[in-house]
């Protein structure tokens, strides 16, 4: 699959993963920074943002993909940074084509299984008549009830397109449900990483908590772990923080 993506800047190659519902565009702060002294290739998953739609979505076909891109652009060796969902894209193919890395950067993610959290906000999304619906306030005003927080509407109407003169999603809605009780699921549990990697915690965020950083460790044999106040959107509660952690991690010799 021929992902879409976005590229700033030249140098060393740096690839940036959403997490789910997500797109490239979520690194725009941090894409314009590190465009400075790197190529940063903003991506977007498959089922999401302007990327091709699939019934399919493992972490081994999204590693595939990212793997498929670094070979049609001629990448013999990147830096990867992922988000949630990215993370654990990340993680996958940290351990399955090590020798494509550089170094690793997983933002709030661990290696677990996680709870049901996310298909609710598919069946709100899903469950709209957008063909009755003539603008983005009123597909906020619909969703309101089912999904009170007013923030995570703004998030998941970013998704929101005008197609034709209607209104609709741009990610795969059904493939999202469907393969979603295996995007819940750990990764990497039967395979180590040796090299160099950060992962980097939300203080106020569930996503990663002290018994995670053991059984990343375990792992990720060479993990570096920090923390920023922050939930679970580090990157975009803490940017200056976050982008100068991340730089000085990828400035290391």
């Amino acid at each position: 699959m021929q992902l879409h993506y976005k590229t700033l800047g030249q140098g060393q190659p740096l690839i940036l993963l959403h997490g789910l519902f997500g797109s490239g565009d979520n690194w725009r702060t941090v894409a314009k920074h590190f465009s400075q002294h790197y190529q940063v290739m903003s991506v977007d998953l498959r089922n999401h943002g302007k990327s091709p739609h699939s019934a399919s979505q493992s972490y081994a076909n999204m590693a595939d993909d990212l793997l498929d891109l670094c070979e049609s652009l001629g990448l013999d060796r990147i830096h990867l940074l992922g988000h949630s969902l990215g993370g654990k894209v990340a993680m996958h193919f940290a351990t399955h084509f090590p020798d494509r890395l550089e170094k690793l950067v997983v933002v709030d993610m661990a290696i677990r299984t996680y709870a049901d959290a996310h298909t609710h906000l598919i069946d709100a999304m899903m469950g709209l008549d957008l063909s009755a619906l003539k603008s983005r306030g009123e597909v906020d005003k619909a969703l309101s009830n089912s999904i009170p927080q007013a923030m995570v509407r703004q998030f998941l109407l970013m998704n929101l397109i005008k197609s034709d003169n209607s209104l609709t999603w741009r990610i795969n809605l059904a493939a999202l449900k469907a393969n979603y009780p295996s995007l819940q699921q750990a990764v990497c549990e039967n395979t180590r990483y040796e090299n160099s990697c950060l992962f980097i915690r939300g203080e106020q965020s569930d996503y990663v908590q002290d018994a995670d950083t053991r059984h990343i460790k375990t792992h990720f044999t060479k993990a570096q772990f920090a923390s920023l106040q922050s939930g679970h959107w580090v990157h975009a509660e803490q940017p200056q923080a976050f982008i100068e952690m991340v730089g000085n991690f990828l400035a290391e010799k």
